[in-house]
């Protein structure tokens, strides 16, 4: 079970690279889940601004928990929508990313994107 705690200096935040154009992924959806027991619940879903960035911390202050979360960012509606020819089925259509969070710090879970890869980090 997630331990919870309602910290201060705790916070969530990403950023997308559209890695085949070197260009920050402007527009693309990202929907935050946290993870408890066998249930996945919806926080909120976002859209990157044009640094590739959220305007806030997915989380922060109050609303930061420690535990276990996803991040599923919708490269394969932002490919398409940047004229990119994608096969049906897309290789990389949603992308989830699962984490965890043991402490009440600053995380930063980036996502280098293009339509055969991505990768993420730890960042800072």
């Amino acid at each position: 079970m997630a331990e919870t705690s309602k910290a201060d200096g705790g916070r969530l935040t990403t950023h997308v690279l559209d890695t085949a154009t070197g260009k920050p992924a402007a527009g693309m959806s990202i929907t935050l889940y946290h993870l408890e027991s066998n249930a996945r619940i919806h926080l909120k879903t976002v859209v990157t601004n044009a640094d590739g960035r959220c305007d806030a911390p997915l989380l922060a202050g109050a609303e930061f928990r420690l535990g276990e979360y996803e991040l599923v960012f919708a490269a394969g509606d932002y490919l398409r929508g940047q004229g990119t020819k994608l096969p049906e089925p897309a290789f990389l259509d949603s992308v989830p990313i699962r984490f965890g969070m043991a402490e009440s710090v600053h995380y930063h879970v980036p996502l280098l994107i293009s339509p055969y890869g991505y990768s993420t980090y730890r960042g800072s």
